[in-house]
């Protein structure tokens, strides 16, 4: 078996092929890996399920040992698809802390941080204002295209 990426795979069955294809994705395809659920109140603000999860993002743990427990997300390791909050952590046998590595999927972002440039500008106060300020004058714009059209064919027939 070949150990580079295959750009042309589709899909397979077969768990050790799905295990390669992530274990060697180059990492602007895993960035999609570690996607988080977004809960109700952000789907129906912002349209979309899920989102790649960023550090300073709000998240809750909805599966395993910390079921329940809320922090910020302190890091992202793109490379083990792996993400670390901060105050979920474990006591080690020699008695210090170390932080749980946790899968995204078993995550659920509750506040999303928008101090990066590009996420805010897709989920940003100002684009989600412009984008319900525009649909009623685009609807508006059309009736009124619609009306002037109408309007030209009646001046044509008169003549």
């Amino acid at each position: 078996m070949k150990r580079s990426f295959s750009v042309s795979w589709k899909a397979s069955k077969q768990p050790r092929k799905q295990r390669k294809y992530i274990a060697n994705a180059p990492l602007h395809l895993k960035k999609k890996f570690i996607s988080v659920n977004l809960s109700r109140e952000l789907r129906k603000k912002y349209g979309k399920r899920n989102v790649p999860v960023k550090k300073g993002d709000k998240v809750k743990v909805m599966k395993g040992k910390f079921r329940g427990r809320t922090g910020k997300v302190t890091v992202v390791e793109l490379k083990n698809s792996k993400v670390r909050i901060e105050g979920i952590q474990v006591k080690k046998q020699d008695g210090s802390k170390v932080d749980v590595k946790l899968q995204p999927s078993n995550l659920q972002i509750i506040e999303l941080n928008l101090e990066d440039r590009k996420r805010n500008g897709v989920f940003g106060k100002e684009k989600m204002k412009k984008t319900d300020e525009k649909k009623p004058e685009s609807e508006s714009q059309k009736t009124g295209e619609k009306e002037s059209n109408t309007n030209k064919k009646n001046k044509e027939i008169n003549k």
